[in-house]
């Protein structure tokens, strides 16, 4: 019966943070409570993504691998924080 009582912890804790960050780069790291280092995600995901979008011909590939890394570091980071707060 004191197992009912004990509250289970979700699978799917990270899971909101992380949908988050995939949908704006740093939202996630916002709900986590870390203004400064979603400030951070999003000025660099917006920089590299507006730098790749004025298609500069001959680094805008390494932009774009920058800004796909930048966004995929987003939604990492947001889950692995959101599941240490536990």
């Amino acid at each position: 019966m004191s197992s009912y009582l004990v509250k289970k912890q979700s699978k799917a804790k990270g899971v909101v943070p992380a949908a988050a960050s995939f949908v704006v780069p740093g939202a996630g790291q916002l709900i986590n409570g870390q203004g400064s280092k979603a400030l951070g995600v999003f000025g660099v995901a917006l920089a590299t993504g507006a730098a790749f979008m004025t298609g500069l011909p001959l680094i805008g590939a390494v932009i774009g691998i920058a800004h796909l890394a930048t966004h995929g570091y987003a939604v990492g980071d947001a889950y692995i924080q959101a599941r240490k707060k536990r």
